[in-house]
């Protein structure tokens, strides 16, 4: 078989470097078979050159690691080195300013050094100023007014000698502090009770303060003592309107003459024109706001007052707080009459009101049965008085109108400790408003109510009875309140007309009722009496018939005399 050798001219390979000449060189001299067996022994040897090289990275495996590890840190390292560089170079200006700033503050505190050592040297005379504020406020607390007055004149005057010293600056600032403590303080005593002397010299510790003006001081004044009136009031129990009214007029009775007098002795107006010294009515203001204040709260608590006697006993208090007050020219008993007036007319109309609604709730329910009747002993003419006055004993058969009258009765009970002469006209008005309305309640009654024989009959000595006995009773006792009442009270007739007429109606119907019946009854044979109905004999048609003309013809009973303050009150059966 014919061999070829290749040139080394012809071979193209990477082989051809210098380094590989002498392998190049032996692989030319190689048989073709030689070359064809060549890449096994290379791949051979590169196995055994792999596994070797294995084996000495196996057992020197640590100094592998270790180098690696050196290597990134000292990577590391560098680039710290290079970032710290970068770092100083930037601080060296700021570390170049900063020895500036040192040398600076280096003479900033030789400065202070030396102003240490001259505190040291003055640090008795400044212990001494700095404890002033202290001192002041422990005279404050002690009520040493003067002495802390004192000092705070010394603290001014020291400001005003030295005015730019940041520590006499700070030592006024707290006196100032103290100073308005004890402004608060005296402000406060204004507000207690205190008496004249007291005032004066509170008065004087303002003054030489100089917080207010002349004006503000008199201001001053006033609001604190009206805050000591107002605290006053405010204690007091506002659950009773009569208890609270008794201590708001005993206070403004006593305390609002002291706080007059007191004003006009610490604040006495001169004659020399000066503004200073006129508080331009002030005090003319101040009083009336306070009587206004009491008028307005009269105004309100009275209508809440129940009971005549109570309305009695405060406008009589009243009135002597006025009296008392006009000597200091706060008379206002001319301003009371309309107050009490119109108390006094809220409370009879609201009574004659729950009159009225006693009536009618009565006289819904009431049951229409015969009632037994009643009598009372009667008495001699010396033991009656002309101002007694009685209700009559035969309304105890009519429970509606007793309870009725005896509404009418409590209302005059409260009246009659304070009734004005002004209100005689309005208060007659009242009370024919309420026998209106109990007349037209019973036509009501009559018109919506289905009543039997007996029950009508009833109802109609009902209302005989509410004209010929309620109707005069309530002008009789409405005449013991007013003189001359009981007239006003009788002219109205027109307002039970309408019932009068109910009753002429039913008294003609029972009379010829009556007639029928005398027609249609007979004796009988044997001469006995006529026939008994329901186990009664009857009376004779004649004399029933007269007995109820007596009856419908009762008169007026007589007023039995009783207490003048006291009018009796009946109690329905």
């Amino acid at each position: 078989m014919h061999q070829r050798r290749l040139r080394p001219s012809s071979v193209s390979s990477p082989l051809t470097s210098f380094s590989q000449q002498p392998y190049v060189s032996e692989l030319l001299s190689f048989t073709l078979d030689r070359l064809h067996k060549e890449p096994e022994l290379l791949r051979v040897d590169a196995e055994r050159i792999r596994r070797q090289m294995q084996e000495v990275a196996v057992g020197n495996y640590r100094a592998f690691i270790a180098a690696a590890d050196a290597l990134l840190d000292i990577r590391e390292e560098v680039s710290s080195i290079d970032k710290h560089l970068g770092s100083l170079i930037t601080e060296i200006p700021k570390l170049t300013s900063g020895c500036s700033e040192f040398i600076e503050s280096a003479e900033l505190i030789l400065e202070k050094r030396k102003m240490n050592q001259t505190l040291l040297a003055n640090h008795s005379i400044l212990l001494d100023l700095l404890e002033i504020p202290q001192l002041m406020d422990t005279c404050v607390r002690n009520g040493n007014y003067d002495e802390a007055l004192d000092l705070e004149a010394f603290v001014s005057k020291i400001s005003a000698m030295h005015p730019k010293l940041p520590v006499i600056q700070a030592l006024v600032a707290e006196v100032r502090q103290t100073t308005q403590s004890l402004l608060s303080q005296l402000l406060q005593k204004l507000r207690s009770n205190i008496q004249l002397p007291e005032c004066l010299r509170i008065i004087g510790y303002l003054r030489r303060i100089g917080v207010f003006s002349e004006y503000e001081m008199r201001l001053q004044f006033l609001r604190c003592r009206e805050a000591w009136l107002t605290g006053i009031l405010e204690d007091l129990d506002q659950t009773s309107p009569y208890e609270y009214l008794k201590g708001m007029i005993n206070c403004h009775r006593m305390h609002l003459f002291d706080v007059v007098n007191q004003y006009r002795a610490i604040f006495a107006d001169d004659t020399s024109g000066s503004e200073e010294n006129y508080d331009g009515g002030l005090l003319f203001s101040w009083a009336m706001h306070q009587i206004t204040s009491h008028l307005k709260t009269l105004k309100v608590m009275l209508p809440k007052i129940s009971e005549g006697g109570s309305l009695s006993n405060i406008l009589d208090q009243c009135m002597y707080c006025a009296m008392g007050l006009g000597w200091v020219g706060l008379d206002f008993r001319g301003l009371l009459p309309s107050l009490f007036e119109e108390a006094i007319l809220n409370l009879f109309s609201k009574n004659m009101s729950t009159a009225v609604e006693n009536f009618q709730l009565v006289l819904d329910s009431h049951r229409w049965v015969t009632l037994p009747a009643v009598g009372f002993p009667a008495r001699t003419v010396g033991e009656e008085s002309q101002e007694d006055v009685t209700p009559p004993s035969n309304l105890m058969e009519h429970p509606p109108l007793a309870v009725f009258v005896n509404g009418v009765s409590a209302a005059m009970n409260e009246l009659r400790p304070c009734a004005p002469r002004s209100l005689k006209h309005v208060l007659s008005q009242e009370l024919i408003k309420g026998l209106q309305a109990v007349s037209n309640s019973l036509l009501r009654y009559k018109t919506t109510r289905m009543l039997r024989e007996n029950e009508s009959g009833l109802f109609l000595s009902l209302c005989r009875a509410f004209i010929e006995v309620a109707y005069p009773h309530c002008a009789t006792c409405f005449g013991r309140c007013y003189p001359g009442g009981g007239a006003l009270i009788m002219d109205a007739k027109n307002l039970y007309l309408g019932i009068g007429r109910l009753l002429a109606a039913s008294s003609t119907r029972e009379f010829l009722k009556q007639v029928d019946n005398g027609e249609m009854k007979s004796i009988s044979e044997n001469g006995d009496l006529p026939v008994v109905d329901n186990g009664v004999t009857p009376v004779d048609e004649n004399i029933g018939a007269i007995s109820a003309d007596e009856e419908n013809k009762s008169p007026t009973p007589p007023n039995f005399q009783t207490d003048e303050k006291h009018i009796h009150k009946e109690k329905p059966v």
